[in-house]
């Protein structure tokens, strides 16, 4: 088996994993309408019984799942607004459109959430309300605390990020210097009936780390935000303002998030409808089709890039020496979200700086693949999903003039994979299930 085979057979088992997200699929396969009455999970809600049924979403697949709202309802639809990143618009006609940034909130993702709360206060308690979750829905519904402003929000941000923070860590602060997650959005609109279709971008699907939880009740607490600032010594490095209101919020000062058992969640009903599992579980099936001896290594994968890319690599070099966790030809498949500690100035994403990392031991290996993208299509501030390597892309670089080693260094993944032509360019997939992997053994 060529290494050109591996790279084509990669390049088909993740395809086949990101058609099996499919945003749109998805919402139709959890939501019917039978007589009237929209059947969502094992919920069952008779249109009959409510006013007007309105939308509102955020996230990089809610325009997508607006189209499949939309041609399930026709004209029992009034009105509906959803946030979603640049250039991941989908046609839809009775819901509003609000492009706007990601990872980093700006002025758009404000005014849309604006727009998001004045579509909810016309809402009543005879009203349903539709909420369309996904990935990046928490950069997307930026609405800064009293007293804090969408820059102390941008900095905040920024800085998470670059420090290398998990997203559950990145989350519980956004909750806590937001006015619309942690359950807030769910107490904006209440009393309406509140069904959130929810996409999962986070290890172990907690619902309320999923675009910071807006309808669902938070877990964590305002002191978990000031022990965050502390172990990444972020202090000074985020406005003071955000500081004195985690602080004051951690005397009783301010009000937490709303919790289990607030009024706010009687009439809320939260479904995931799909997650990175379903990916990689697709991926498999498309892996042991093409006859591969294929494995799930886990969905739970987190922690530092680099390190996660060398046990990946590792467990290469062990099915070429052993056999073992799966004898050739292997295809071990994990998920879950791995972080980058910016130390460099070059240009990457986690996925890029995934395979680079894993090239560097498997240089030399003859046979052995390794992939990595992000579901969404969007790695890291760049054009491209991920990336692939094999045993020959150091010295291929090599011959090139460039030093594998310098570019990781520098976090410039994308620059060492844009002349080697093995960047993974998709383009906006309209969905976001985290990242997927794979380690292929001819």
């Amino acid at each position: 088996m060529k290494t050109s085979q591996l790279r084509k057979d990669a390049e088909s088992v993740f395809q086949a994993g990101l058609e099996a997200v499919n945003p749109i699929q998805e919402v139709k396969k959890h939501v019917t309408l039978q007589d009237n009455k929209l059947i969502v999970g094992e919920q069952t809600y008779d249109l009959a019984d409510y006013d007007g049924v309105y939308v509102i979403g955020t996230g990089k697949a809610s325009a997508a799942m607006a189209q499949a709202v939309e041609q399930l309802l026709g004209e029992r639809l009034k009105e509906g607004v959803v946030n979603v990143k640049y250039s991941h618009t989908f046609p839809v006609k009775r819901i509003k459109v609000n492009e706007a940034g990601h990872p980093v909130p700006d002025e758009a993702g404000f005014h849309g959430t604006q727009d998001i709360i004045q579509l909810l206060e016309k809402t009543g308690d005879n009203d349903l309300v539709l909420c369309l979750i996904s990935g990046g829905g928490s950069a997307l519904l930026p609405y800064p605390a009293e007293g804090l402003t969408l820059e102390d929000k941008q900095k905040v941000t920024q800085c998470l990020l670059e420090v290398g923070a998990c997203i559950h860590e990145i989350n519980a602060l956004r909750k806590h210097i937001s006015q619309v997650k942690g359950g807030r959005l769910a107490k904006i609109a209440s009393p309406s009936t509140l069904v959130s279709l929810i996409l999962s971008d986070v290890i172990g699907d907690d619902l309320d780390t999923i675009a910071s939880g807006p309808t669902v009740p938070d877990e964590s607490i305002f002191a978990d935000c000031l022990k965050i600032i502390e172990k990444y010594d972020m202090r000074g490095k985020i406005p003071s303002s955000v500081v004195e209101l985690l602080e004051k919020g951690a005397r009783g000062e301010v009000e937490e998030t709303p919790k289990s058992g607030d009024p706010a969640f009687q009439k809320t009903q939260n479904l995931i409808i799909s997650s990175n599992i379903h990916a990689i579980q697709a991926a498999k099936r498309k892996a042991d089709e093409l006859g591969y001896n294929s494995l799930i290594l886990s969905t739970f994968v987190e922690g530092e890039t680099k390190e996660t890319a060398r046990v990946h690599a590792a467990v290469a070099k062990e099915i070429l020496k052993t056999g073992n966790p799966v004898p050739r030809p292997a295809c071990v498949i994990s998920g879950g979200e791995t972080t980058v500690t910016i130390r460099g100035k070059g240009l990457g994403g986690r996925n890029q700086e995934f395979v680079l990392a894993a090239a560097i031991d498997i240089d030399g290996l003859e046979n052995v693949i390794v992939l990595s993208v992000g579901t969404d299509g969007t790695d890291g501030p760049t054009d491209a999903a991920g990336a692939v390597a094999d045993g020959s892309t150091v010295s291929r670089a090599g011959e090139m003039g460039m030093d594998a080693e310098h570019f990781l260094r520098e976090n410039d993944s994308y620059h060492f994979f844009k002349p080697l032509e093995d960047l993974i360019i998709t383009g906006p997939t309209h969905t976001n299930v985290m990242d997927l992997r794979l380690v292929m053994v001819g």
